[in-house]
């Protein structure tokens, strides 16, 4: 809901409020963002603003007669540069007059229902019956002729406020942007904590949190891509907010490139938050009539806790995002050939691995890298499109349709937007990749970028991985991009400043153009792992590949740092071989499991060489997982806290029934540990619940030599008898059934003793380093 009366601009969701009013200088005062209040008025807007009762000394006031108006001092919805307010502006702009002063003041104001539809770049859906309404403020420099419209669109029952930014140049000379965000935002200072979320590949996504010191903290991406280094989402946490209760803001871009997010801490314990555009290389000249559109910022509040902030993000994503074919669809089980095979297979491999895929449950085969030209290895094919007739003699439209006749749909891997120099491509047209004359390039994976700002490599690669999916009826694209970007140059392009946004648009575009004509296609987003998982891929591919890395204990924190801001229902997880090849850690197949099935579930382990234990463990796996998928990928997640810092927990909660799912995992295992408690908030205190674990196997080569000691012979652990036994037989592992009332689960269910090093009987937990189980909580 929007509403505007005097003045005072109210935009409300199901559960938050912003508010922010019209100076008499014509500048826009932020007022509040929290909590919905009862029924405000303007008396309550000012109760809440920011008060201007004394002269501050070192300042600059914005009017000689009035001395308390000082923009540094206030808190604003936009600033610009050059008017008497130092902290960090989210413009800098050379305007037409050769100067940098801008002054954007109050011209008007328009109310629609529904989003406003971007000229090009991605952005949320949401149309007016859906609670979807926009607010456009415009603004105009007080000494040129350029405006700038602020454009806010309220999604109620996500409790969702995007904000976004256009610029336009009404003058006869140019005007140059250096930095130009989406979103800049003033609130007070309530002891905020900064939480990031970082890493590198293979450690994507780790969140840390820092106190909000004086001065600026900047969470930017330099590679090209939104980056594994730096998720563009970030949060800020009033003193005392946890997962569960507490006051916390939440802010994120629907972009895919280099971004910037800053929050800033000034002298006078005011805090700006800003998100958008990384200003890193970029320069954009407007031209006399010319608009620039910033990509959209997403921002969202919470009283309850990080865990309320994260159904927010959730709910946006899964109903206002993700492309409407893929939107509330359940995501199939995948097989995924690379980490088996890498690039040594033929059609024969291939085809075996697919029959045992589907007899273990799964439903759809996904080639990987390697099916065409003289991809043998990384250093040759990349940009070439023709199946490789060694691997495919009869061509890879005729292996699509042998895996289809084996009960599985067919999904095909792609790398587009790179070519290898050793590639038919290259060879014909070495001007496609992005090199700056006179520099050798820089090189990652054994291979260039592409320049997707030039129209004919974006018309190869639609015309080249159009044609393979309609020759191949492919269901399902795994799209990557394994290198950052180096050099930035290209021919087509009026200022290499332009070239990571133009970039970008060209991604878009190529997406679009394959996609739009085939929203069948499942699109799988992937840049060597999480190196691009943004709001602005998701707007193409309803689930993006979260990490290179398999192993279920980094997958923890990675899937648990990208909860904060996305759902699982776009987060592809795999079950693979251990020890795992990121780590050599060696962890039990049912904690690969119960971390995966918190997403979308893969599997990419070499089914060949699986144990009949194994494969039955797997096929009890899969069918559980395709029962309750619709929890596990559109449930309502949540971090439980755990009481210890050796486990971590996570739950997921049918919005439809009284059914939740619980992941109890474990770290390093203790020695001789106390009691482990289940905590569960949000249940009907007075109600019985029934808590099971589900059935998983214990594997007799675990215990080592543990065994001779329960044997009437002494038999060698790793003797071939006992390696015979392993490969068919395995130990139930404790699957505890307790009954309760809801209070007692949120006071902490005990659960029985794990293994002390002593004693063991079917009542004893036997979880040892990284053991997991996962329980069924259904209301009785």
């Amino acid at each position: 809901m929007v509403t505007v009366n005097d003045g005072l601009f109210r935009l409300a969701t199901d559960s938050t409020e912003y508010i922010f009013r019209l100076t008499k200088h014509g500048h826009l005062e932020h007022i509040y963002y929290g909590a919905r209040l009862a029924g405000p008025d303007g008396r309550d807007a000012e109760a809440l603003a920011l008060k201007r009762t004394a002269q501050i000394g070192c300042t600059v006031a914005y009017d000689r007669d009035d001395p308390l108006y000082v923009l540094d001092t206030m808190c604003l919805e936009w600033s610009g540069i050059g008017r008497g307010d130092y902290r960090l502006s989210p413009a800098e702009i050379k305007m037409p007059d050769g100067g940098f002063v801008t002054d954007f003041v109050y011209e008007g104001h328009d109310v629609t229902g529904g989003a406003m539809p971007m000229e090009t770049l991605p952005a949320a859906r949401g149309a007016e019956g859906e609670g979807t309404a926009s607010l456009s403020v415009r603004l105009r420099d007080k000494a040129c002729d350029v405006g700038l419209t602020l454009i806010y669109t309220v999604y109620e029952a996500a409790d969702v406020i995007t904000r976004r930014a256009v610029l336009v140049n009404r003058e006869a000379e140019p005007l140059v942007i250096r930095r130009l965000l989406s979103l800049s935002l003033d609130m007070p200072d309530m002891g905020y904590t900064l939480v990031t979320f970082d890493g590198d590949w293979a450690k994507e996504a780790h969140r840390h949190d820092r106190p909000l010191q004086y001065g600026v903290f900047v969470n930017e991406s330099r590679t090209g891509a939104s980056g594994n280094k730096h998720n563009p989402g970030f949060l800020l946490l009033e003193d005392g907010a946890s997962e569960d209760r507490g006051r916390v803001y939440g802010f994120n871009l629907v972009y895919s490139g280099n971004h910037f997010g800053f929050a800033e801490r000034n002298s006078h314990e005011l805090v700006r938050v800003g998100i958008g555009l990384s200003p890193h290389c970029f320069e954009w000249t407007l031209g006399t009539g010319e608009t620039f559109e910033t990509p959209e910022a997403v921002m969202t509040f919470s009283g309850g806790g990080t865990n309320g902030l994260s159904r927010n993000f959730h709910r946006f994503v899964n109903r206002h995002v993700i492309p409407e074919a893929w939107r509330d669809r359940d995501r199939p089980v995948l097989y995924n050939s690379w980490e088996p095979l890498f690039f040594k297979y033929t059609q024969r491999k291939l085809m075996r691995l697919a029959r045992m895929a589907k007899k273990l449950g799964m439903e759809l085969f996904v080639l990987d890298d390697g099916w065409f030209g003289k991809r043998g290895d990384d250093t040759a094919g990349l940009g070439d499109y023709a199946a490789n007739r060694r691997k495919f003699p009869r061509g890879l439209a005729h292996f699509a349709r042998k895996v289809r006749a084996a009960g599985l749909e067919f999904g095909l891997w792609f790398e587009p937007e790179m070519v290898n120099e050793d590639s038919d491509l290259y060879r014909a047209h070495p001007e496609y990749a992005v090199r700056q004359p006179g520099r050798e390039p820089v090189r990652g994976r054994n291979q260039l970028v592409l320049d997707l700002c030039h129209p004919a490599v974006r018309d190869y690669i639609v015309d080249s991985v159009g044609r393979v999916l309609d020759e191949t009826g492919a269901s399902y694209v795994k799209w990557d991009m394994n290198r950052h970007i180096g050099e930035l140059w290209s021919e087509h392009i009026p200022s290499q400043g332009e070239f990571f946004h133009r970039y970008i648009l060209g991604l878009y575009e190529v997406l679009r153009r394959i996609f739009g004509p085939r929203p069948h296609i499942l699109l799988e987003s992937c840049a060597s792992g999480g190196n691009r998982f943004d709001l602005g891929m998701l707007c193409f591919s309803p689930q993006i590949w979260a990490s290179d890395n398999t192993d279920p204990i980094v997958r923890l924190e990675i899937q648990g740092g990208l909860s904060h801001l996305y759902p699982p229902s776009v987060m592809g997880a795999h079950v693979s071989d251990a020890p795992h090849q990121q780590t050599l850690r060696e962890t039990p197949i049912s904690t690969r499991f119960n971390a995966a099935c918190f997403g979308c579930l893969g599997y990419e382990l070499d089914l060949r060489f699986l144990t009949p234990v194994e494969r039955r463990e797997i096929q009890e796996q899969t069918a559980f997982y395709k029962a309750h998928r619709r929890t596990f990928q559109y449930g309502s997640f949540e971090r439980l806290a755990a009481v210890k810092a050796n486990k971590r927990v996570w739950l997921c909660r049918d919005p439809d029934t009284d059914r939740a799912f619980l992941g109890f995992f474990q770290t390093m295992a203790g020695v001789s540990e106390g009691p482990d408690a289940l905590r569960v908030p949000g249940l009907d205190a007075e109600r019985l619940y029934r808590v099971s674990a589900r059935p998983q196997k214990l594997y007799i080569k675990r215990f080592g030599g543990l065994v001779k000691h329960i044997m009437p012979v002494t038999l060698d652990p790793g003797g071939l008898i006992l390696r015979a036994a392993g490969r068919r037989y395995a130990l139930n592992d404790c699957a505890e059934t307790r009954t309760c009332r809801g209070a007692a689960l949120a006071a902490g269910l005990l659960l029985g003793n794990q293994f002390m090093g002593s004693h063991y009987n079917d009542k004893t937990r036997l979880l040892g380093d990284y053991g997991s189980n996962l329980y069924q909580i259904e209301g009785l």
